[in-house]
C-alpha cells in the first residue's frame, strides 16, 4: 500500500532543503555534542534539571549521559508517534516503529537505570560490540566481574549475541532485525531523522567511499580491541609500533565522538539521517557482510510494473538507487540495505516487496 508521496515539498521547506535553518540546526546540534563530550561542565545547569528524575530511577545524581539518555529516548518516542501517524496504514512500518520505541525505552534506558539501582553494571542489553567499542576495555570488564555472577552473565550475553545471535538473526531476517527494529542509532534516524532521509547522497562516488569507510572503521575496531585485550592479558600496552591506550583514545575521539556523534547525528539536516549507519557503523558493516552472503532477506522487484517514478530511490536513506534495480527486475541484495521498507511503502505500483525467502 502506498503511504507516502514523493517528498517534493521537502525541497521547498528551508529546514529540509539545506537552507539557512538547516545549517543553523546542524550547527546547534554539533555544538551540543562538543559540549557533551568535551566540556560537560558547561551543561551543569541543564544537567541539574534532570537530577530528580535520575534519583527516582537509579538513586544516583544526574550525569551528562543520563541527561543525554533522557533526551535521546524522548526524541525517539515523540518522533516515533509522528511516524506511527504517518505510516499507520502500513503494518510493517507500525511494527518497526513500535519496536525501536520499545527497545530504546526499555532496554537502552529503563533497564540500565534499574541495574544501576541494584548496584550492577548499567548494561544496555541490545548494544553490541563493535558498536559498543569499549566492551572489552579493562574498566568495563572489571565492572562486570565485580558484580558477581549476574555481572558475568551480562558480559557473556553480549559476546554470545555478537558471535551466535547476529549470524542466526541476519540469516533469517537480514540486518534489519537490528538496524531497523532494535538499534538506538537506527531508531533515532528512522524517527527524528525521517524528514531528512531524502538528503542521502545517491551518487556512485558516495557508494565507493562508503565501501571503504564503513569496513575501514570495522578493521579499526578489530585492531583496537585486539590490542586492548592484549594489554589486559599481558599488562603491556605496546605491540610493535602500536600503543593500545593511544589507539583507544583515537577511536573514542574520531569514531565515537566526531563520526558517530557530531557528524552522524548532528549533521542530519545536511547529510541525511543515516550517514553514521552507512559510512561509519562497524556493527552495520559486520551485519552487512552476513546479509550480502548468508541471508535469506532481499527486496524483490517486479520490473513489469515499475513506472520509474523514483519514489524508492529518493526515500532511500542508505543511498541505494532502488529504481535501477526495479527497472532491471533485479532483487535488491545490498550489504548496506537496512530493510526499513520505506521504498516498498512509497511505491505506487507495489513493485517492491521485502522477503525472507530461500535463494
Amino acid at each position: 500500500m502506498n503511504t507516502l508521496n514523493v517528498p517534493h515539498h521537502r525541497w521547498h521547506r528551508p529546514l529540509t532543503a539545506r537552507r539557512w535553518p538547516a545549517f543553523l540546526l546542524a550547527s546547534g546540534l554539533v555544538v551540543f555534542y562538543v559540549l557533551l563530550y568535551k566540556f560537560p561542565q558547561t551543561l551543569s545547569p541543564l544537567i541539574a534539571l534532570f537530577d530528580p528524575l535520575s534519583r527516582y530511577f537509579s538513586g544516583q545524581p544526574a550525569t551528562e549521559w543520563f541527561m543525554y539518555g533522557v533526551l535521546y529516548t524522548a526524541a525517539i518516542v515523540l518522533f516515533g508517534v509522528k511516524m506511527l501517524r504517518k505510516h499507520w496504514a502500513n503494518r510493517y512500518q507500525r511494527f518497526r516503529t513500535l519496536s525501536v520505541m520499545f527497545f530504546q525505552t526499555c532496554f537502552a534506558f529503563l533497564i540500565p537505570q534499574l541495574l544501576q539501582r541494584l548496584h550492577l553494571p548499567a548494561t544496555d542489553l541490545k548494544d553490541l560490540w563493535p558498536l559498543k567499542y569499549y566492551y572489552f576495555f579493562d574498566w568495563h570488564i572489571e565492572n562486570h566481574l565485580r558484580a558477581g555472577t549476574l555481572g558475568l552473565v551480562l558480559f557473556v550475553w553480549g559476546i554470545f549475541a555478537f558471535v551466535v545471535g547476529v549470524p542466526i538473526m541476519t540469516y533469517f531476517f537480514g540486518k534489519r532485525w537490528y538496524c531497523s527494529w532494535v538499534c538506538g542509532c537506527g531508531g533515532l534516524a528512522e524517527t527524528a531523522g525521517d524528514s531528512f532521509r531524502h538528503l542521502s547522497d545517491k551518487s556512485l562516488k558516495a557508494w565507493q567511499f562508503e565501501r571503504y569507510s564503513v569496513h575501514g572503521v570495522l578493521v579499526f575496531a578489530v585492531v583496537m580491541t585486539a590490542l586492548v585485550l592484549y594489554t589486559y592479558a599481558t599488562g603491556q600496552s605496546r605491540l610493535l609500533f602500536l600503543d593500545s591506550y593511544q589507539l583507544r583514545d583515537w577511536y573514542g575521539f574520531f569514531i565515537g565522538f566526531i563520526f558517530a556523534g557530531a557528524i552522524g547525528t548532528g549533521m542530519y539536516p545536511l547529510l541525511g539521517s543515516r550517514s553514521w549507519c552507512r559510512f561509519g557503523c562497524p556493527l552495520a558493516a559486520y551485519l552487512g557482510l552476513w546479509q550480502r552472503k548468508q541471508s535469506r532477506f532481499r527486496v524483490s522487484t517486479n520490473n513489469g510494473q515499475c513506472i520509474s517514478c523514483g519514489n524508492c530511490s529518493v526515500h532511500c536513506e542508505m543511498g541505494i538507487d532502488v529504481r535501477a534495480y526495479a527497472q532491471r527486475g533485479q532483487d535488491v541484495v545490498r550489504a548496506s540495505c537496512v530493510g526499513c521498507g520505506i521504498c516498498s511503502a512509497v511505491c505506487p505500483r507495489g513493485v517492491l516487496k521485502l522477503e525472507n525467502a530461500a535463494r
